[in-house]
């Protein structure tokens, strides 16, 4: 029941933060769109607040999943580790994902570079970079600071293309830039993707 409850929450605040934006979204209409009381919202997330951190955190968690089949789909180590990083840039053009996790998200919860599922993603992008370095694909790194600034190029890639005026236009730019940053971790003979 109370999984069934933050479901049907979950979704209806996704909904409304996608149309509305976060400010605009009432809870009233929020709660009753999802034929609950504000104080099931209260109850299960404390605020509107915590409200917008439970549906990005499952945003997040599909966007991961987008990454994982993208990585699974290449041939070897190096185009799994891009395509990760080029599928997370990519979902920047979603426009859910840009009114709530790229735009209202860091408003109202502030750096996303500080939010607990980036530091998860750093620690995976830390271990793929060992393990691109290890098998002598990348070249001998610090791999948390190579992680940080792969991750941090990503975000603000993200966070560029989802506040330009034509995201459209904007996207080949920085996943062009970022190709040519991420090819920089390649060791010399280390074969770059077509």
């Amino acid at each position: 029941m109370v999984e069934e409850t933050r479901h049907k929450l979950i979704q209806a605040a996704r909904t409304a933060f996608a149309d509305k934006g976060y400010a605009d979204a009432s809870m009233d209409e929020l709660t009753a769109s999802a034929g609950l009381t504000r104080g099931a919202l209260y109850h299960n997330f404390g605020d509107k607040k915590g409200l917008l951190r439970a549906v990005i955190d499952e945003m997040d968690t599909e966007i991961l999943q987008k990454m994982r089949e993208a990585r699974e789909q290449e041939s070897d180590l190096w185009r799994g580790f891009l395509a990760e990083c080029l599928t997370y840039i990519r979902t920047a053009l979603e426009p859910e994902v840009q009114r709530i996790m790229l735009l209202d998200g860091p408003a109202v919860l502030g750096d996303p570079s500080s939010w607990p599922n980036q530091n998860a993603c750093l620690v995976t992008t830390m271990q793929r970079i060992e393990l691109l370095t290890a098998e002598g694909i990348f070249r001998d790194v610090d791999a948390e600071a190579a992680a940080r600034l792969v991750n941090g190029a990503a975000l603000n890639a993200a966070l560029w293309i989802a506040a330009a005026a034509d995201p459209q236009a904007v996207y080949p730019r920085a996943v062009a830039a970022f190709e040519v940053l991420a090819n920089g971790l390649l060791a010399t003979g280390a074969e770059s993707p077509s």
